[in-house]
C-alpha cells in the first residue's frame, strides 16, 4: 500500500497489519528503541515508524543510514505524540537499497543554491516535495479545465521557422558542420544544405499553429515547452520554460478576459482542495499569507481598466517610483504592485496598450495607437498572463508587417488563413513556471522547474 492511501483512510488501517515501501527520511535511535521518518513520496507528511529491541535484526535496523530505502511491516496505532494521528509500530523492517553516510539531504536546512547542485536529489525534500507536487496538480487542473470545456488540445511543433514573437531569440537548430559551415557564393551560411533546407529554431511560443487549428475547432489550447534565447538572470526567466495558450475563434477580447479570469480561479481553486498539506507547510516556512493570497483571488473579482488610465492611477498616487510610469511605455513591477496591492486590492486587467510595444499580430484599435491587449495583474505577483484579440483583418495585418519589415514569405500560411473563412478570434498566454511561483511562494523560477536551463547551465 502507499502512505497517501494510509493516510487518506486511517480509521479504517488503525489496529490493522500493512506493508510500506519507502525511504528513511531521519533516523533517531535510542538503547531499546528507535524512530525512523518514513515517506514513500505519495503524501506530504511523513510517518514515524517505532521498532523496539524485540526484532530479531535491531542492532543491523539501528545502523540503516538517512537516504536508505527499505520495505517495513508493522501494525497501525493511534500515536501519542501531539499533531500525529497514528504511527507503524514495526514488526519487520528489511533493507532494500542502503545509502552512504556522506548522503548529500540530511535533516537539517540546506540552501536552495545548494540544492539546485543537487537537483538530482532535490525532490526527496520538504519544499521541492510541495512545490513538485503542486505543479503537477496545477499541470492536471489546467488540462482539466480545458478538456471539461470542450477545448482541443494541440501539440504545437517545438522546430519552427516562425518568430510568433518578433523578437529574434531563438535557439537555432541544425545539422550543420559548425567547424566548416557550408557557404553560398556571396559567403552566407548556406541552409539549402541544412537538415530542414532552410533556418529553422526552437518554438518561442505555438500561438501562430493555435490560431489555425482554433479555425477548425473553435476552442483549442496548447501546453507544452517553449524556448527563448535570452542571456538573462534574473529570478523570472530561464531559457526553457513551459507555457499555456488557449486559442478561441469568434471571441472578442472582453470574452477573452472573462476566459482568462475563469480559468486562473479555476486552476488555484483546486490547488488549494488538493494541495493543502504542501500550501500550509509553504505558508509557514516560504511565504507568510500565501493560503490567505490564493484566498484572496478566488474570491475577488478582477478590475479593468486601459493602459491608459492605469498610467493615469499610477501619476495620481503622487508616489514616489524608481521607474516614472509613462504613457506609451510598459508597467514595472512597481507600478503592477501598487495597482494590484494599494489602488485596487484585487487583480487587474490592464487592456487596450500601445500599439508600438506590442506584438504584430494584435488588433488594432480605431484610435490607431493601441491594440486589443491585455495583462492580468495579480497581487503579490504582477503580470501572470498576456492575451489579446489578433488581428483577422488582411490589410491592416500586411500594413502592420510591412510596418515592422517583417518577412511575408516565413509567414505566407498565417496571411491565408484570413482570407479562408477568417474571423475574430482571441487567446492568451500564460507562463507555467510563473503561475507555480504564485502558487508556491517561491521567488526563484529556477526552484520550480526539476531541471533549469539558465545561461551557462545546462546540467542534469
Amino acid at each position: 500500500m502507499t502512505d497517501k492511501e494510509l493516510f487518506e483512510k486511517k480509521e479504517e488501517y488503525l489496529g490493522k497489519k500493512v506493508t510500506l515501501e519507502g525511504w528513511i527520511k531521519n533516523h533517531r535511535k535510542q538503547k531499546e528503541f528507535g524512530f525512523i521518518s518514513f515517506s514513500d513520496g505519495t503524501y506530504f507528511t511523513q510517518i514515524q515508524i517505532v521498532y523496539e529491541k524485540e526484532l530479531n535484526n535491531f542492532e543491523e535496523i539501528m545502523k540503516f543510514h538517512i537516504g536508505s530505502s527499505i520495505r517495513v511491516e508493522g501494525e497501525v496505532v493511534s500515536s501519542p505524540k501531539a499533531g500525529q494521528d497514528f504511527e507503524i509500530h514495526a514488526t519487520k523492517i528489511e533493507l532494500i537499497g542502503d545509502c552512504p553516510e556522506d548522503y548529500p539531504i540530511q535533516p537539517k536546512p540546506h540552501s536552495r543554491e545548494f540544492l539546485r547542485e543537487q537537483a538530482y536529489l532535490r525532490p526527496r525534500t520538504n519544499l521541492f516535495q510541495a512545490v513538485f507536487r503542486i505543479r503537477s496538480k496545477a499541470s492536471y487542473a489546467i488540462h482539466k479545465y480545458f478538456q471539461d470545456r470542450d477545448y482541443v488540445y494541440l501539440h504545437a511543433p517545438l522546430i519552427t521557422a516562425a518568430d510568433a514573437e518578433g523578437a529574434g531569440e531563438m535557439f537555432k537548430v541544425t545539422t550543420l558542420n559548425l567547424e566548416n559551415l557550408p557557404k553560398t557564393k556571396d559567403g552566407k551560411v548556406d541552409y539549402s544544405k541544412d537538415f530542414f533546407g532552410r533556418p529553422s529554431s526552437l518554438t518561442v511560443s505555438g500561438q501562430l499553429q493555435g490560431e489555425t487549428f482554433a479555425l477548425a475547432y473553435k476552442k483549442i489550447y496548447t501546453f507544452g515547452p517553449t524556448f527563448r534565447a535570452e542571456n538573462s538572470n534574473t529570478k523570472t526567466h530561464a531559457n526553457e520554460f513551459w507555457m499555456i495558450e488557449p486559442e478561441i475563434a469568434f471571441c472578442d477580447l472582453e470574452q477573452d478576459m472573462e476566459i482568462m479570469e475563469e480559468m486562473l480561479k479555476y486552476v488555484v481553486e483546486y490547488v488549494l482542495e488538493n494541495c493543502m498539506e504542501e500550501l500550509t507547510f509553504l505558508d509557514n516556512f516560504v511565504e507568510k499569507g500565501l493560503l490567505e493570497k490564493l484566498k484572496h483571488l478566488v474570491n475577488s473579482k478582477a478590475v479593468r481598466i486601459t493602459h491608459e488610465e492605469a498610467i493615469t492611477y499610477l501619476k495620481e498616487s503622487k508616489k514616489k517610483f524608481e521607474f516614472e510610469p509613462q504613457y506609451g511605455e510598459d508597467l514595472a513591477r512597481e507600478h503592477e504592485k501598487y495597482l494590484t496591492e494599494e489602488k485596487f486590492n484585487s487583480p487587474v486587467f490592464v487592456y487596450n496598450w500601445p500599439k508600438d510595444i506590442k506584438a504584430f499580430y494584435m488588433r488594432a484599435n480605431d484610435d490607431q495607437k493601441t491594440v486589443a491587449a491585455v495583462d492580468l495583474l495579480v497581487p503579490g505577483s504582477g503580470e501572470l498572463m498576456g492575451g489579446s484579440q489578433r488581428e483577422e483583418r488582411l490589410d491592416v495585418l500586411n500594413k502592420r508587417m510591412d510596418e515592422l519589415k517583417m518577412s511575408k514569405e516565413e509567414l505566407w500560411w498565417y496571411l491565408k488563413l484570413r482570407e479562408y473563412g477568417g474571423c475574430p478570434h482571441s487567446g492568451f498566454g500564460m507562463g507555467f513556471e510563473r503561475l507555480i511561483m504564485y502558487l508556491t511562494g517561491v521567488e526563484n523560477i529556477r526552484d520550480v522547474i526539476p531541471y533549469p536551463r539558465t545561461p551557462g547551465n545546462c546540467e542534469f
